[in-house]
């Protein structure tokens, strides 16, 4: 369903961009000499131009996994409570994002630093392309600024990690077998609220071969969070049966080297200046506000284009 909305989508845009040159022409026909008419030709021309780019764009989506939603997760890095804040902005910068693009988002699990910020949170993002869009983001993120929390307000560097899965409902190569499963379920930490909190509503489970952890929190009732806990189970392993495969290929290749925490994919410095770099592709901004605010549209796109 979600691919023929994708296909419906292409099409409504081709058969409009097509309409709009067939009256572009007829214009074009009547506008010889009159100079009002021209200018109008050149603001239609530029708006099929737009139209034409962004179906081009959309050709990059052909991923296996890119029409899929999107589990993202923030870790806090090197940096202590200035990192867990920063981990907190890049939480927020997501879901600004998500909404900008209406999609969907809510918090799946979150852990709150003890004096601010998170250590941790994953969100599931539902909507076109999601997990397309959000590939380009999974890295290391670099912030510079003044610290609100040192009393010296000295300069400090934090470090958060992004990753970005995409959601699966079964995984063609990894078979599950329940018995490798451990289920733990304890009780919600956070602002509670209709039996949340109240309850040993969240549920943590332990794929016990590869030690890999899922957990929930945040929905009313232990049977959501253990559906939800499954889903990013199965996005771990399939990331992990993927990284191991091209483990394999670069073994055979020679000459691989691990990438290290501090390889971070984009910086974002609001002190002693003002820019936002993308390390991948030099793509800049002098605006770190309106990009915390989730204008990250054309950091993506300059990512996608440039693979």
């Amino acid at each position: 369903m979600q691919e023929l909305e994708i296909l419906r989508d292409e099409i409504k845009k081709l058969s409009e961009s097509e309409t709009e040159i067939d009256n572009l022409n007829e214009m074009a026909d009547l506008a010889a000499e009159d100079e009002g008419m021209k200018k109008e030709i050149e603001k239609q021309a530029e708006k099929i131009e737009k139209n034409i780019e962004d179906i081009e764009f959309e050709t990059l989506f052909r991923g296996e996994y890119d029409q899929s939603n999107a589990i993202l997760s923030i870790h806090s890095g090197t940096g202590g409570t200035d990192a867990q804040d920063w981990a907190e902005m890049l939480l927020k910068m997501y879901l600004r994002f998500a909404e900008r693009k209406n999609w969907k988002a809510k918090i799946i699990s979150e852990s709150r630093g003890q004096e601010a910020g998170i250590k941790s949170a994953t969100i599931e993002v539902i909507g076109k392309l999601a997990y397309g869009y959000l590939r380009a983001e999974a890295g290391v993120h670099r912030l510079v600024r003044l610290s609100p929390f040192n009393a010296k307000n000295l300069r400090q560097t934090s470090f958060s990690l992004v990753e970005v899965l995409p959601e699966i409902d079964r995984i063609k190569e990894v078979e599950i077998d329940p018995g490798d499963l451990r289920i733990d379920t304890f009780r919600s930490g956070g602002a509670g609220g209709q039996s949340v909190n109240k309850t040993d509503s969240a549920v943590r489970i332990t794929h016990i071969p590869t030690g890999i952890v899922a957990s929930s929190q945040n929905e009313r009732s232990q049977l959501q969070n253990k559906e939800q806990s499954m889903k990013i189970l199965k996005a771990k392993l399939h990331q992990r049966y993927l990284e191991n495969k091209e483990k394999e290929k670069k073994k055979i290749k020679g000459g691989h080297t691990e990438v290290q925490w501090g390889s971070q994919i984009r910086s974002y410095v609001l002190h002693p200046y003002k820019l936002v770099k993308d390390h991948r592709t030099k793509f800049e901004s002098k605006n770190p506000e309106e990009v915390l605010d989730g204008n990250l549209e054309e950091f993506i796109e300059t990512y996608l284009k440039s693979k």
